[in-house]
C-alpha cells in the first residue's frame, strides 16, 4: 500500500509505502524512477518512499500494478502462518510463556512462537476503544485464558468473538500480562476461524 499526499501549490506528491513478503516494493519504485515516472524514489523490499508529479499519479498506479502483478501471486502464496504448537487454554500459562521467552530475541530470522487453540468459546467479550476486543477463551474442559484481539471489532473474526460464539479455532501469541504485582499471561489473537464455516 502506498499513500501519497499532494501539495496543492506545487502539485508535487510525496508518499511512502509498505509491502508484504513476496512483493519487492523498493525494486518496483526504483523501476518507476528509471522509467522517468517519479522525480525521486527508493527503498527496500518491504518499504519505499517517492516523489511524483500529481499529473502522473494515474500512470504510476498502472505501472506499479503491472510491475507487481506476478509478485502478488507469490505474496498470496506466502500469506500463511506457521503454528508452533497446539495448546489448550488451560495450558497457556506464565510458565509456558517464560519457557518460550528463552528463545528470544525474536525477529525475522527467529520469529516469535505462534500457538493455536481449537474448539474454544469467547466468553465475556468486550469491545474497547479503537475496535479492540477483549475476552476470555474457554476450552471444552472449562480451562481459560485472557485474550485480546487488536482492531478487529468490525471484521468477521472480531464479530465471532463478540457474539460469544463457540467452536472457534484461534491463532496468536502469548504475552506477559503483569499488573499490580500479578504476573500473568494473555493470548494476543492474530486470527479467528470457525471451521464449521469452511467449505470443502
Amino acid at each position: 500500500m502506498i499513500v501519497v499526499g499532494v501539495d496543492p501549490v506545487t502539485g508535487l506528491g510525496k508518499g511512502s509505502g509498505r509491502s508484504q513478503p513476496g512483493m519487492n516494493l523498493g525494486r518496483a519504485i526504483q523501476a518507476a524512477w528509471e522509467e522517468g515516472i517519479l522525480l525521486a524514489g527508493g527503498g527496500h523490499a518491504m518499504a519505499a518512499g517517492l516523489t511524483v508529479d500529481s499529473a502522473r499519479l494515474g500512470e504510476l498506479t498502472t505501472f506499479l500494478n503491472d510491475r507487481l502483478a506476478n509478485e502478488r501471486i507469490e505474496a498470496v502464496a506466502q500469506d500463511w502462518l506457521e503454528i508452533d504448537a497446539l495448546i489448550e487454554p488451560a495450558g497457556a500459562t506464565r510458565a509456558l510463556f517464560e519457557s518460550f521467552e528463552q528463545l528470544a530475541p525474536f525477529g525475522p530470522a527467529n520469529p516469535e512462537p505462534v500457538f493455536a487453540l481449537t474448539g474454544v468459546q469467547a466468553r465475556e467479550p468486550v469491545q474497547m476503544n479503537g475496535g479492540h476486543v477483549r475476552c476470555r477463551l474457554v476450552g471444552p474442559d472449562g480451562g481459560s485464558v485472557r485474550a485480546i484481539a487488536w482492531r478487529c471489532a468490525d471484521l468477521p473474526g472480531g464479530q465471532a468473538l463478540l457474539s460469544g460464539q463457540g467452536g472457534l479455532s484461534i491463532v496468536g501469541r502469548l504475552k506477559a500480562d503483569d499488573w499490580n504485582g500479578r504476573r500473568g499471561v494473555q493470548f494476543e489473537i492474530e486470527d479467528v476461524s470457525d471451521p464449521r464455516m469452511i467449505q470443502g
